[in-house]
């Protein structure tokens, strides 16, 4: 691994591997929906969709008319969150029931967005759709895509080795010049995919009421896709103001992995990415903590899914000495030989299927149980019988045999998910977001070192009644069971 600091203060680093004659390349941003605030939540998600919009000379036939237009379309945009301000005053007064319903428009309103709708069409005119991908696949490159998360947001593509200036290029321009055209037409892509992810899904709005009941003062509490009423009032002046805090180049970290010349790309990032200014300000940290959980929290919903339970317990979060301890346990417990599936489905045939998962965010963490409660069961039966699993390594320490198989399954899982560009590139991107890319060479070793003290330890100290939240699903009355798995 090399690392780089260029003079504008982004790093990067660089994984040399002349497996194959390509390179996997990305970058990280420092930010994701923990770095928002109310009124503006699901930007950053939204700033994943408006980097492939494209620059000055990619996405549009006539750049000096895409910009009279975007001109044009902000001046009628301010006059429609005239009207939607008046709507959220009638709102508040009981004259309308939802400010989201098309029929409680205001009449001004209506005229305001079929202006709006002209100026979408005038400037789809002058589009080109979807060119900063065809002038990547043209040229050999695949597999291009991005992603946010509550705490980064990272960007990927595999190119040729020869056509690593080019990536070089492509990638500064649109973080030098961008263009953020169609804004709010993606701002309804988003408001849209929400729906389906969230809305529309069987455990999506429940999932979110969740984890809102988890985190009571942190960032966390908010979806990473934004609030419904958020999304649509997102004005592109905000955005403009969030991406010149959050997309400065010291908030940036570069990463190659594959086939090319060390030194050769370091003098391509400094030319092409060292041209970017750098940031007027830095990227203020997440200041407000989670505070501390004094009595469990509970929530009982109807669904339209098999009755189950799900229990968070607040815990560590990346990087912390005992996140590797309550990784190894939540591999002792989960899988079909662990204690959950061998307690629950196997034993006492409380549940159909049971399952343990830690996150390790950025600034906070929890430590997940879910199980799906086997016909003629009860959630609360399986609750309990969680409760007498995780009792059992509170009381006893996990034999060595036992703990020795996990850890060898940990190697091999360190092992098998860095065979390839991607996958470390993939890798580095989690890591240097989180906090710290040397990650990727320390936790094997942090992980091997758990002992069966530390499994208890962390148990006991995280594992408590006052510390957790549990959901109770149960099915919706009217609806048919899912499939259940066989015994």
């Amino acid at each position: 691994m090399i690392e780089k600091t260029l003079p504008n203060g982004m790093r990067l680093l660089l994984v040399q591997r002349h497996d194959d004659p390509t390179v996997a390349g990305g970058w990280v941003a420092h930010v994701g929906s923990s770095n928002e605030r109310p009124g503006i939540t699901g930007i950053a998600h939204l700033f994943e969709h408006m980097m492939f919009k494209g620059t000055p000379t990619i996405g549009t036939k006539d750049y000096q008319k895409d910009q009279q237009v975007i001109a044009e379309q902000e001046q009628v945009r301010e006059q429609i969150r005239q009207e939607e301000a008046k709507m959220r005053e009638a709102y508040r007064r009981g004259e309308i029931d939802d400010m989201l319903k098309p029929e409680n428009k205001t009449e001004r309103l209506k005229e305001l967005e079929k202006t709006f709708a002209g100026l979408v069409a005038k400037q789809r005119e002058i589009l080109v759709k979807n060119e900063f991908d065809r002038i990547y696949t043209t040229s050999g490159a695949s597999g291009m895509n991005a992603f946010t998360t509550t705490d980064l947001t990272g960007y990927f593509i595999t190119v040729p080795a020869n056509k690593l200036e080019l990536w070089m290029w492509m990638e500064s321009e649109r973080l030098l010049h961008p263009v953020f055209r169609e804004f709010y037409a993606e701002r309804d892509v988003v408001f849209e995919e929400r729906r389906m992810r969230t809305e529309s899904t069987p455990l999506g709005k429940f999932a979110e009421a969740f984890e809102s009941i988890v985190w009571e003062s942190h960032p966390y509490s908010w979806p990473t896709v934004g609030w419904p009423s958020d999304i649509p009032a997102i004005t592109k002046a905000e955005a403009d103001e969030f991406y010149a805090l959050y997309y400065a180049p010291q908030n940036i970290t570069l990463i190659l992995v594959g086939d090319f010349k060390p030194e050769e790309a370091t003098n391509l990032a400094t030319s092409y990415f060292g041209r970017i200014p750098k940031g007027k300000a830095p990227a203020p940290d997440v200041v407000t903590l989670e505070v501390k959980q004094t009595a469990e929290k509970r929530m009982n919903a109807e669904a339209e899914t098999n009755p189950q339970v799900e229990i968070a317990w607040h815990t560590v979060p990346f990087g912390h000495k005992d996140s590797y301890a309550l990784n190894i346990l939540s591999q002792i417990l989960s899988t079909r030989t662990g204690r959950l599936f061998k307690g629950l489905v196997l034993g006492s045939q409380v549940a159909t299927e049971a399952s343990a998962s830690p996150s390790h965010r950025k600034w906070a963490g929890l430590f997940s149980i879910s199980a799906e409660a086997k016909e003629g069961h009860t959630p609360e039966e399986v609750e309990q019988a969680i409760y007498a699993e995780l009792d059992k390594i509170k009381s006893e320490e996990v034999p060595a045999q036992e703990l020795q198989k996990v850890k060898n399954n940990f190697a091999a899982y360190e092992y098998r998910r860095l065979t390839s560009n991607m996958s470390i590139l993939m890798q580095l991107i989690f890591n240097d977001g989180h906090g710290d890319w040397r990650e990727i060479n320390e936790a094997g070793a942090k992980h091997q070192a758990v002992s069966a003290a530390d499994i208890q330890r962390v148990a006991r100290n995280y594992f408590t009644k006052e510390n957790r939240t549990v959901a109770i699903y149960t099915r919706k009355p009217g609806t048919s069971p899912a499939k259940q798995l066989k015994d």
